[in-house]
This record gives structure tokens, sequence and C-alpha cells, in this order.
């Protein structure tokens, strides 16, 4: 089985396809969100803050961290917001950003082993992301389009996939220190968004050996219910190897989609994340909160 260790200082994460599904929380980010972006830019961080501590409380395995804010130092902003984040938390990081002199500042003062977010196949970027990952000792997330652009045809987005893992290697970073982003579509504007990821996904599995992720939000952009239909892509995901996402682990109807597909893939040994998360009244997520799945039990014939 490939697993891509992930690190903090002092606490390691496993992405694997025989591991429970790694959340990867979403809320550090300031696009679309303009007085997250505002205060990030004027360097007030209390909100970055609060955003790490609430989704670490709510089961996110890593936190993703962007700064990537218009006409503002995103070096500056990206490398303080991964210091206090660090200083708050043990979950390891993800580096986010296309600016590569970002991604260095971030990876500069970063402790552990991050994984950066992210590389494409075009050529130029590869040729300066890469080299950073090797120097630093780092996973990547491996975004699969090219200078073409986002195919539709999910043999392409292999293709694009297999590039970069073969042109990693020539840096010496394996295979394992690599976690394909199929790019997921969003299923209103494309119908077949969701069959192009699944098919992408078990190409990826059984040929290239990758671990896997996503911005799983992208799915139900623009659609009602968009939690119903970002939970139950994320369970077909999973079933089809899909191993971490970066999602909103502060929504309990995803997050209880989430941990129902690891039981029922068996990843969840002897069902115990499901069961502490759902029985026990201080847990989070759990019975004062109304437990994971938000309903009431049923004490009538199942």
């Amino acid at each position: 089985m490939t697993h891509t260790v992930i690190s903090s200082a002092t606490k390691e994460v496993v992405i694997g396809f025989d591991r429970p599904f790694v959340m990867i929380g979403e809320r550090i980010n300031p696009t679309g969100r303009k007085l997250l972006a505002e205060e990030m830019k004027r360097g007030d961080f209390s909100r970055v803050e609060a955003d790490a501590l609430a989704q670490v409380a709510a089961g996110a395995h890593m936190l993703d961290i962007n700064a990537g804010i218009p006409l503002a130092d995103e070096p500056a902003l990206l490398a303080r917001a991964i210091q206090l984040v660090q200083g708050i938390t043990d979950v390891p990081l993800s580096i986010d950003s296309s600016i590569v002199e970002a991604l260095e500042a971030g990876l500069a003062v970063y402790k552990g082993k991050p994984l950066v977010n992210s590389v494409t196949g075009e050529d130029e970027q590869m040729e300066r992301v890469l080299p950073l990952v090797a120097k630093y000792g780092a996973a990547v997330v491996a975004i699969s389009n090219d200078e073409t652009g986002i195919s539709t045809d999910p043999d392409v987005r292999f293709a694009v996939a297999q590039k970069i893992v073969r042109r990693a290697s020539d840096y010496g970073i394996p295979a394992s220190d690599i976690v394909v982003d199929p790019l997921v579509m969003p299923i209103g504007a494309m119908g077949t968004a969701g069959r192009q990821v699944f098919a992408l996904l078990r190409r990826l599995v059984t040929e290239l050996k990758v671990n896997t992720t996503c911005g799983a939000s992208n799915v139900s952009f623009g659609l009602p219910a968009r939690n119903n239909i970002t939970g139950t892509f994320l369970a077909m995901a999973i079933s089809n190897g899909m191993t971490s996402a970066i999602m909103n682990p502060l929504h309990p109807e995803v997050k209880a989609t989430v941990m129902a597909a690891d039981v029922l893939a068996g990843n969840d040994q002897d069902c115990m994340a499901w069961i502490r998360a759902n029985r026990d009244p201080d847990a989070a997520g759990g019975a004062r909160e109304g437990r994971i799945g938000g309903g009431r039990r049923n004490r009538g014939a199942q």
C-alpha cells in the first residue's frame, strides 16, 4: 500500500488506501471571504486562529493554509499564518499557493513535513516547484492539468498526472510523496463530472498507485443543498479510491458521510471512530451537538 506521510513538529498523518480518509480543513483561505482577506491584509490573524481551532475540534486531520490576497505581500502573510497556526495546533499543514515565492516562504518556516499545494503539469511550473519540494523534503499535490488547460477526457488527465509523477522522480521525489488532484468540476455545469473523476481515480489507484485529494466543495458549486451533494460525492469517491480531500469539517452531514464511508470501506477499525462520535456525549459532534448525523435516535423498529 502507498503511504504518504505528512507531519508537524510533533504529529504525523498518514494518507493511504488502507487508512482512514484524511480530512484537510479548507477554511483558512481568503478567496471569497472578504472579511478574512481584509483582516489578514492589515495583520489581524484572529479569525485565522479561530478557524484553525474550530476545524481541528471538528475533526480535521490537517489544515490547508492559503493567503492569496490581491495586492498583498502573500509570501509574508503565508509564512506568518503558518507560524501562528503551528503555534496553536499540532496538526500537519498543507501550504497552498500558486505563487512559488510564497510556497518557499511557507516552507522555510514550517516545522515538520508539509504538503505543498500544488504543482501542475505545466513544464515551467514543474521546473520551479518540484526543486522546492525536493529541497524541503515535502509532499506535493499534483493537479492534473497542463498548458492545454483542464481536459474533459479522464485519459488525458491521467497522462498529465503520470507526467508529473515521472518528472518528480527526476528530482528524487518518490510517487508516495505525490498526491494527485483529479480536478473536480461543478456537477451543475458538467453532468459527467462525477463519472469522470471516479474513472480517473480507479486508474490512479491501480496503475499509478498514488494517493489522491480534491477540493470537495467544487462539485456542488451553484446547487441548492450543497452539503448533501458534497457528502455523497465524497462517499462515492472514497469507494473509488480517493484517500483525502480539502473540505469543510464544520458541516456535520458531510463529515458524517465521510466517517460512514470509512466504516463501510473497513478503514475504521472496529467502527470505533464512528461509535465515539455518535455515542460519547463528550466527543465533538456527539450527543450534545445532536450527533454528527444531526438526527435523534429512533427507538422503534428499524
